[in-house]
């Protein structure tokens, strides 16, 4: 088998700067991050080899910007540190060393004056904001001295090492799957723990007293522990419990909502407490095992699982080539679409009070656990863009605020997905009907009942559409709709005229913008700098507060979304990760192997996308209500507030990704066109100039985005070299 660029980098390395193994003993620190395990961590493997080994975690939330982790994700970050300090000391080490700083490379360069080393060892992160601050650290760093290596610990494939016949990165996920999946040379085997840890002195260097959580999140977060066990070792024992049990019946029971059916892997992936090259290849070896028996069941779960680590890689690989996917679709076209700012929309939807159970349920779940599975994942988000219009980048942020799983490369890449913004995605005038996505994935409707105990008494033939339902059943069942469960907050067939309306003012404004950069007015397709700032969702901080009166604002405003180099409101979407009540939501608490270098960076890459500003500053909330829809019986916009308290059972769990494309030629919408003919939306999009649906090229954007030192940061050396 050939070697890999990465290993091939390795041995140059070595050759050329001689033996690996030091004639006398260095002292190196390892700076963990998003690779908390000892075992298949090259970063630790380095400083092993080097010599002595000072690990140390600096926790700088403020670099993340207004990503700033949610309380479930810090929750489970102090419980895997935790774990993986006490796995080191077995091995010999000291104790992690805990710094709290606003930025990273003072951080170290403190660390470096107060221990006496000269190396530092990190394994790569591929978010934008990531990947600029590294850039940023090596640059410091060499200037000092300093010898500053970086690994793979994260990925089958680096990004620049999987490209198209011309060179070229993917743009569409099968492609680049299936050349992941023919590449020349297999993903490095995972390499094993060392042996022991040689400990430098940290006597002279004691860690910071860092605490991830508020003493006002301690009752909460101690109901995670009872579902959840973070940590590497925990995590090997989830994979393994997988790969001997629900991996056999994944592909038959992977859509069910109900049941436990999927891995439970992604907190421990995006945390690095397992390695996802050991994933591919225990997966693998199942895979051909269950071939040679003949078990078609078997190897067809094994290809899907398979599939579902590829969409990470995926997600990982838009991040890095398309490093503005996380606040900018990425079809030019839908910069032009007229999201609706409606924060009674926006509120009922993460309370669960949508009136369409399965969504109310998900979104309920979410709250209570920190968790979905994948399914209900797209069929919350997808009525968040499609039935709601809210902006997607709104549902995209309260994920990373609550999701235990959280993870800004996936998420990006799952909203780009639903919102139709992807080569790929899902057709934006595609809509599915949250009824009907309820009888196939909870068929018997335990899924709601769990989630939503005043419906618990519903028979199933009505548990998914309860505004159908009889009095007289209504009444058995103790419901009323509009007092203790809501009515929908919208009629779906008014949904689908709107978003058909929104869909035809997009094209018109994509056509006038078109127009105007064609007669030199304008640069670059749908700069649109005069497109009104969407207001702030008010109503979203969690505050200790008493709620304010109901009061009567403006109708529905229809604002276009578009992303250009400043932050619009799109962007800003409230962070929730104070640990305070949320007002009127929740009237109780919840009850709730290659260890060498790696190739270097590709100098043809766009400039990475500079986040928005600083976090928001906080807001009292605000309820609004709007225009009624009253084309159907019993439906109506009056929603009372959420009370009832949840358990802490877990609920049925999700794989790794939070999107999945669809297969050919299934599912597609169709309307009529004026002449009454039936046409797709792929019919639509052909309509238009082939130019609009084309990924962006960030790189002729506006200077503000497009900055030197945005550019500087892809050019050689910056992730791969030892600078």
């Amino acid at each position: 088998m050939p070697s890999s660029p990465s290993q091939q980098n390795s041995f140059q390395s070595n050759t050329q700067h001689g033996s690996p193994r030091p004639k006398q003993a260095t002292r190196s620190i390892v700076w963990f991050r998003r690779d908390l395990r000892v075992e298949d961590n090259p970063a630790l493997s380095a400083g092993v080899r080097s010599g002595e080994v000072i690990g140390v975690y600096i926790w700088a939330p403020e670099e993340e910007e207004s990503y700033y982790p949610g309380r479930v994700s810090r929750w489970w970050l102090g419980q895997s540190l935790r774990h993986l300090d006490s796995s080191l000391r077995r091995l010999g080490a000291a104790p992690l060393v805990y710094r709290r700083s606003a930025d990273s490379a003072a951080a170290l360069i403190d660390l470096l004056q107060c221990v006496g080393s000269t190396n530092v060892f990190f394994n790569h992160l591929y978010d934008p904001l990531s990947l600029v601050r590294d850039h940023r650290l090596k640059e410091q760093l060499s200037a000092r001295g300093i010898n500053v290596r970086s690994f793979n610990a994260d990925l089958l494939y680096e990004p620049w090492e999987v490209n198209d016949e011309n060179g070229q990165p993917f743009c569409t996920f099968a492609p680049f799957w299936n050349k992941c999946l023919s590449m020349p040379y297999d993903p490095n085997a995972p390499s094993l723990p060392p042996k022991r840890i040689n400990s430098g002195d940290v006597s002279s260097c004691p860690s910071d007293n860092v605490s991830f959580e508020e003493d006002s999140e301690k009752g909460s977060n101690a109901l995670l522990a009872r579902a959840w066990s973070p940590g590497w070792r925990n995590a090997d024992s989830a994979l393994n419990a997988f790969l001997n049990g629900p991996l056999m019946d994944y592909s038959a029971n992977r859509k069910k909502a109900d049941g436990a059916s999927t891995s439970l892997l992604s907190p421990h992936l995006h945390f690095g407490e397992l390695s996802v090259r050991k994933v591919f290849h225990l997966v693998r070896m199942k895979q051909l095992v269950w071939t040679n028996e003949g078990n078609k069941d078997g190897e067809e779960s094994c290809s899907l699982f398979l599939r579902s680590i590829g969409l990470r890689e995926y997600s990982r690989y838009m991040s890095f080539n398309h490093p503005c996917s996380h606040e900018r679709p990425l079809l030019a076209h839908l910069r032009f679409f007229p999201w609706i700012v409606d924060e009674s929309y926006f509120k009922a939807w993460r309370q669960g009070r949508t009136g369409y159970p399965l969504v109310d349920a998900g979104m309920r779940e979410l709250w209570a656990t920190g968790w979905l599975h994948d399914r209900i994942r797209v069929v919350v988000s997808s009525f968040f863009v499609k039935v709601l219009q809210l902006p997607w980048l709104w549902g995209m942020k309260y994920f990373w605020d609550t999701l235990l799983d959280a993870d800004l490369e996936s998420d990006a890449l799952g909203w780009q997905y639903i919102s139709g913004s992807l080569p790929d995605g899902r057709e934006l005038d595609r809509i599915d009907n949250p009824q009907f996505e309820g009888y196939k994935f909870d068929p018997n409707g335990e899924y709601v009942r769990r989630w939503l105990p005043e419906l618990a008494r519903l028979p199933t033939e009505w548990i998914h559409h309860p505004w159908n339902t009889p009095d007289a059943v209504l009444q058995a069942a103790g419901v009323e709709l509009g007092s203790n469960y809501p009515l929908p907050i919208i009629d779906l067939e008014t949904a689908k005229t709107r978003l058909q309306d929104a869909l035809a003012e997009m094209w018109q404004l994509e056509a006038s913008s078109r127009a105007t950069m064609e007669n030199g007015t304008e640069e670059g397709l749908g700069d649109s700098s005069d497109i009104p700032v969407i207001d702030f969702p008010q109503d979203s901080y969690m505050e200790l507060v008493e709620p304010e009166p109901e009061v009567n604002v403006e109708p529905v405003v229809r604002v276009n979304g578009s992303g250009n180099g400043r932050r619009r409101a799109d962007q800003m979407v409230p962070s929730l990760t104070s640990s305070l009540i949320r007002v009127g939501e929740l009237d109780e608490e919840v009850s709730n192997n290659s260890l060498g270098h790696n190739a270097e960076v590709p100098t043809n890459m766009g400039g990475f996308g500079v986040m928005g500003a600083q976090r928001e500053t906080d807001m009292r909330g605000v309820n609004t209500n709007t225009n009624n829809n009253n084309n159907v019986g019993r439906f109506a916009r009056g929603m009372t507030e959420a009370s009832s308290s949840f358990t802490t059972a877990r609920g049925s769990q999700g794989v790794v990704p939070v999107w999945d494309p669809p297969d050919d030629g299934n599912g597609s919408s169709r309307r009529s066109d004026e002449n009454g003919n039936e046409i797709s939306s792929d019919t639509l999009l052909e309509r238009h100039s082939a130019q609009s649906r084309h990924i962006m090229d960030w790189r002729q954007l506006s200077p503000a985005v497009a900055s030197w030192e945005m550019e500087s940061a892809v050019q050689p050396s910056f992730i791969g070299s030892s600078r």
